[in-house]
């Protein structure tokens, strides 16, 4: 029969491990720059059709370590994003900014949530930055119908679960004690 290690050993560090610094920074910011690359490889479609899914990783983030990207984040990562996705330049340096200074404020009013709290905050925030990025778009030249965006917003709504899932993959992986070469 073999032994179960007690729970107050799990715990404890080991001698000669921790996580690395530098992969417990910049994995976050990584994850969200290769999702905000990642659409563009999948599929290239006359309409939108895939999640934006480095904004669903930076939602997932927020909510998930809310400390862990300041609120300036927004801007480096929606200066990336903008970069990749196609839309007018600044669109995603804005929502993506609003979007954190909302998560920040929903953070200090609710401290405690639930996964249907925090995928109804999701819900609102992916609609609302889907719908802007069209009307940003149409403001700009592009003349696009609203029911152009639907297929888009049900298919990011309802991958925001598994975006949110491997976002706690990678953090627990974030958090994996290396050991220490000195």
């Amino acid at each position: 029969m073999a032994l179960l290690p007690r729970p107050d050993s799990v715990a404890r560090p080991r001698i000669n491990r921790q996580p690395s610094a530098v992969v417990a920074r910049s994995l976050p910011w990584l994850t969200v720059m290769l999702g905000s690359m990642a659409p563009g490889w999948l599929l290239i479609a006359s309409a939108p059709v895939l999640p934006p899914l480095g904004f669903l990783a930076f939602v997932a983030w927020r909510q998930l370590r809310p400390g862990l990207l300041p609120v300036w984040a927004g801007l480096p990562l929606g200066l990336f994003d903008d970069l990749f996705s196609g839309q007018p330049f600044g669109t995603a340096v804005m929502l993506w900014s609003i979007a954190a200074i909302v998560l920040d404020v929903i953070e200090a009013r609710l401290p405690w949530r639930n996964f249907l709290t925090e995928w109804l905050v999701a819900i609102g925030l992916i609609i609302a930055y889907i719908a802007l990025c069209l009307g940003i778009s149409n403001i700009a030249g592009a003349s696009a119908p609203l029911r152009i965006i639907g297929p888009q917003l049900v298919i990011s709504v309802f991958s925001y679960p598994l975006v949110g899932r491997f976002v706690a993959l990678v953090d627990r992986f974030r958090l994996t004690p290396f050991v220490l070469i000195r």
